[in-house]
């Protein structure tokens, strides 16, 4: 092996950030793949910016994006490699991104039910939304932004021209916004609601206490179902909608709530037994698991499987990653500059002080809402 080779300092900082953050011990190794998944070698003539990109899905546009603006690492939430590769080909287009992103340098680390289980990680976030209290309020937009986000582009399904398409209202595909920022910070500032939580599948690891997988809330007084689903789609960004199902015959005005269960991505699994809460909350469940919830008397909110998750990495993990791996690239240069004979492609990339963390405008769920021009 030459010895020669190793991992670009800043990529060891990114890394160590991201470990010390959400530890990989709390991952369901079970079934996850978390870690560094993809590791490229330091190369001075390909040195990137110290810069982080934010995604919860790998997919080909956002490889575009990193590449483009010269990331040095990707934290994809969800893990591009989840089974055992028999080869690397440019023919699969998973594959295609690997390869692609090592050729240019860039590394991946995946968290992904690190992050789910953590003490104030992405179960914790949805919780506090669903009770009025945020662990953290977003930023005040500036007003460039606000006009951005305001501005949704939808992508017509038919042609108005088409001289054989009925004159019927055109139906547009809107997709939540990758970077949906809240516009008013008070919006989540609401009356925090006194409860209890508890993880669904607690975490057997006894020094991080409070860790495990999901979330169970019981609220001190009934809420409205109303009032929950306003916090919700306020906590997200105020998507255009989202999939809401309730027991036949009953209203949702009429609807008060005791107790929540929730996880992000998909909780049909993890629900699997919780018959004494009164409503689930999750990206998605199946038919059949939603249709045997409300048949027990349940209510179900989900949004969309990766939509209840991308809200975290803008209004919590931007900020803890960029303070995190300022920290730790100055630990790594400290250490690194008080070796001897350090090279002086190192010793250029040790001098740059410049940390970016940002989230991916490209990253999106794959589904949208179809919805007709006329009610837009």
């Amino acid at each position: 092996m030459n010895s020669n080779v190793a991992t670009a300092p800043f990529s060891r900082a990114v890394v160590s950030a991201m470990r010390k953050l959400y530890p990989e011990k709390l991952a369901d190794k079970s079934w996850d793949n978390t870690g560094l998944l993809l590791e490229a070698p330091f190369d001075p003539l390909r040195r990137q910016m110290n810069s982080v990109l934010l995604t919860i899905d790998l997919t080909t546009a956002v490889v575009d994006e990193a590449i483009e603006r010269d990331d040095s690492v990707i934290v994809a939430y969800h893990p591009i490699i989840f089974r055992g590769l028999k080869s690397l080909t440019l023919e699969n287009s998973q594959q295609r991104s690997l390869l692609r992103l090592a050729a240019k340098g860039i590394s991946v680390y995946s968290p992904h039910s690190a992050i789910d289980a953590a003490p104030g990680g992405l179960g914790d976030w949805l919780a506090d939304i669903v009770t009025g209290t945020p662990v953290n309020a977003p930023e005040p937009q500036d007003e460039e932004q606000q006009d951005t986000d305001a501005e949704v582009k939808p992508t017509p399904l038919i042609e108005e021209e088409d001289p054989f398409v009925d004159r019927r209202p055109v139906y547009l595909l809107q997709h939540h916004p990758s970077q949906r920022k809240i516009s008013k910070p008070a919006d989540l500032k609401l009356d925090s609601t006194k409860h209890t939580r508890t993880a669904i599948k607690p975490s057997n690891i006894s020094d991080i206490p409070g860790a495990g997988l999901g979330r169970i809330i019981r609220f001190e007084k009934p809420q409205k179902l109303s009032a929950i689903i306003e916090r919700i789609a306020r906590g997200v960004g105020n998507p255009k909608g989202f999939p809401i199902a309730i027991p036949q015959g009953r209203n949702i005005g009429d609807i008060k709530i005791q107790s929540v269960a929730l996880c992000a991505g998909s909780g049909g699994s993890l629900f699997e037994g919780l018959d004494d809460v009164d409503l689930l909350f999750t990206g998605e469940l199946t038919h059949h698991e939603a249709l045997a919830a409300i048949e027990r008397g349940q209510c179900v909110v989900t949004l969309f499987h990766s939509n209840s998750e991308r809200g975290f990495l803008h209004n919590i993990l931007k900020a803890q990653l960029l303070e995190k791996v300022k920290e730790e690239w100055q630990n790594i240069r400290k250490e690194e500059l008080s070796k001897d004979g350090v090279s002086e492609e190192l010793l250029e990339a040790l001098e740059d002080e410049f940390v970016s963390v940002e989230v991916s405008e490209k990253d999106r769920d794959p589904y949208g809402l179809v919805i007709a021009k006329a009610e837009i």
